[in-house]
């Protein structure tokens, strides 16, 4: 057992956290004359570590999952989810949502074309809510920083929530909240041709270099604010604000959270930084959960597709859902080992 565990401590932080290369990037920065106890020194090394391991496990795990995500192309997953119904469609929906690598605005179109084919509202829902929260990169990327555990409950937490939410919105029978063209929209019922093998990889390059595009500026304003919170902002004030001492700090952390824009890659140097400056688990993961699922672009791009009332509810469901993971976080940490 002992054995296995040195492997899987291991594989965590050399191989996903690659922690030999912030050890690299100091001896190298040692090596020009810096000292890596300065602050200035210390955000530079911070930065260029973050960038690099972030960008290297996004290549990588877009790549394999956009390889997984080719036989599972629109059309496919609209027919797989019209065989199943209730709440089990839901799942399936959420289930789905997990091997699209998409952000929060990147999943809306699917989810309005999965709406005028003529799926259930409280299935589309589900998708589109799993879809940027919760996916097999995060999975891989929150393991590097958090470990197996606290990753494996946030991603089935986040499928909870998808599934809860979209189960609440069919049950209220919103239908008629949804904007007028899209359940006039006409639905193509277009066969997917079958993809070699060289097709599907070409296809994943493609799905690598256009969200590599997409996504590296985020990264860059991610790893910036990581890098500013891990070396210059006090503990002390990170404590006080999302600490155990505030009781308000999830909510605070997903409040702070809804008007970003970024998904799962760029907001993983900022909860770096927080859980390296005493922030309680729950309010980092609340904060996430908030960014990814609820910014405010796509909130403005979901309201060209559905009326006040439902974009309201859809809000609310998925704050109210974000706060209780986030407290239900901090009960574990403060009872268990997580």
């Amino acid at each position: 057992m002992q054995i296995i565990k040195s492997i899987w401590f291991f594989f965590q932080n050399q191989i996903l956290g690659m922690r030999w290369l912030n050890d690299l990037i100091g001896s190298g920065l040692s090596a020009l004359g810096l000292d890596t106890t300065n602050r200035w020194t210390g955000s530079i090394q911070f930065f260029i570590y973050d960038v690099v391991k972030i960008t290297v496990l996004l290549c990588f795990l877009i790549f394999l999952i956009s390889y997984i995500q080719s036989y599972f192309p629109p059309e496919r997953s609209r027919r797989i989810l019209g065989h199943f119904h209730g709440i089990g469609a839901n799942c399936i929906a959420a289930l789905l949502g997990t091997v699209t690598p998409f952000c929060s605005c990147s999943s809306i179109p699917l989810f309005i074309g999965f709406t005028s084919a003529g799926l259930p509202l409280g299935v589309t829902f589900s998708f589109l809510i799993s879809s940027p929260m919760v996916d097999l990169g995060s999975l891989l990327l929150l393991m590097s920083i958090f470990g197996a555990k606290i990753a494996i409950i946030y991603v089935l937490l986040g499928l909870v929530i998808a599934v809860v939410s979209g189960t609440v919105i069919e049950k209220m029978r919103m239908e008629q909240y949804v904007e007028s063209f899209i359940l006039t929209a006409a639905s193509v019922d277009i066969e997917s041709p079958d993809l070699t093998k060289k097709d599907r990889l070409a296809f994943a390059r493609e799905q690598v270099l256009a969200t590599f595009k997409k996504v590296f500026p985020y990264i860059l304003v991610g790893v910036g604010i990581g890098a500013l919170i891990h070396n210059w902002i006090p503990e002390e004030w990170v404590a006080t604000i999302l600490g155990s001492n505030n009781p308000f700090g999830v909510v605070l952390a997903t409040i702070i959270g809804v008007p970003m824009y970024a998904d799962i890659f760029g907001t993983i140097p900022i909860a770096e930084a927080l859980l390296y400056k005493g922030a309680q688990l729950g309010s980092i993961l609340s904060f996430m959960m908030a960014v990814t699922t609820l910014s405010l672009p796509s909130i403005i791009m979901l309201r060209k597709a559905v009326k006040p009332k439902l974009l309201a509810l859809f809000i609310g469901i998925c704050t109210v859902g974000i706060i209780i993971v986030g407290y239900l976080f901090n009960v574990l940490q403060a009872f268990t080992k997580l």
